[in-house]
């Protein structure tokens, strides 16, 4: 099967066998990876793995920043931002699903500025050369918009803290993470299982609201706990550990980007040349990771499918915003899968 599921997605095969065999039994422990204590020796070790990769893979390691799997998704993180950093007003940029239900959040806390939206085109580009307040106590954007196949290329110039969800392309390109004040990405595209969130935040953005904080959204008691005030989730942080030693040993970041963009520029080039196919995001704000495109001859919807099926892929139907294909080529793809795709489009042109 080729896996091109939005979420939860596909996973280093190498990954999966090892969390599988911890399941049964962590390190010749005798103990499962699910049934130990999450205070034993062994579970802190793997959560000051994981949390030490997470910023060294980032760049952000000795840059004061700290790093914590938390719960609740990236849609529990909607709240917690406003909940941490919303004193008086901040600034969103709404380019699509996600933003939409972040504003929505943080509307509850206080002003919200809805700096610039997409939302005019169905959130098909990325807006540029908008006016930002210099009163903001942060400005939020969405790195990679999962349903939409955009994505930023350039981060906007703010005198602002810079926020961002992550969650759909995390890891997956090199960027200057130190431009963030805060970033946070679901665990469930390119780290690991669903079931925990990175939240990675330079430690001067906090403490500055005046309003109580429940103890569960407060950033410090986590960062100050190390991500152990509560019960973490032990299976999904441990996957994400794995992962991200897989992510070290092949090189990185820079190493993984070059195979995205690999990826990314197969796929594109198949959409722009094929004649019966569209794409459906801007150009210049193609996502690498996850191609949204359309089938422009509704009589071979039938025929692609059937085929598509037939040649193994998997979740390349696209979300009901956009409708069509979107092909998510999250970093553990191989190439060979996005090439099995194109083979697929190319055979359908041929029979047309």
């Amino acid at each position: 099967m080729h896996n091109f599921s939005a979420g939860p997605c596909i996973l280093p095969q190498e990954v999966m066998q090892q969390a599988a065999q911890a399941v049964k039994e962590l390190d010749n422990s005798g103990l499962s990876l699910i049934e130990i204590s999450h205070r034993s020796p062994a579970f802190i070790d793997i959560m000051e793995r994981a949390t030490s990769l997470a910023l060294e893979l980032l760049g952000l390691q000795n840059k004061g920043y700290r790093a914590m799997f938390l719960q609740g998704g990236a849609s529990q993180q909607f709240l917690n931002v406003a909940y941490n950093l919303l004193e008086t007003k901040a600034g969103y940029a709404n380019t699509g699903t996600w933003s939409t239900k972040a504003i929505k959040e943080a509307k509850l806390l206080g002003e919200v500025v809805e700096v610039s939206s997409s939302k005019d085109t169905n959130f098909n580009y990325i807006p540029k050369g908008y006016a930002i307040p210099t009163d903001l106590d942060y400005l939020h954007i969405t790195t990679n918009n999962t349903i939409f196949g955009t994505q930023y290329k350039t981060l906007p110039d703010t005198n602002a803290t810079l926020v961002a969800d992550s969650s759909s392309d995390i890891f997956s390109r090199q960027l200057d993470f130190s431009k963030f004040g805060l970033l946070y990405a679901g665990a469930q595209k390119n780290m690991g299982p669903a079931g925990t969130t990175l939240v990675v935040v330079r430690e001067d953005v906090l403490g500055k609201v005046s309003r109580q904080i429940p103890s569960m959204l407060d950033y410090k008691i986590h960062a100050d706990k190390e991500s152990m005030f509560n019960t973490p989730p032990v299976f999904a942080v441990y996957t994400s550990m794995l992962t991200l030693e897989w992510l070290k040993n092949k090189g990185g970041v820079a190493a993984i980007e070059k195979e995205n963009e690999a990826k990314a520029a197969l796929m594109y080039g198949e959409i722009d040349r094929n004649p019966l196919f569209d794409g459906f995001a801007a150009k210049e704000d193609r996502s690498t990771m996850n191609a949204t495109f359309t089938l422009n001859t509704p009589a071979l919807k039938e025929s692609f499918e059937g085929m598509a099926k037939e040649a193994g892929l998997n979740g390349i139907n696209g979300h009901r915003s956009v409708g069509g294909y979107r092909a998510s080529m999250y970093n553990a793809l191989p190439l060979s899968s996005v090439q099995a795709l194109v083979d697929v489009m190319k055979t359908l042109e041929k029979n047309a």
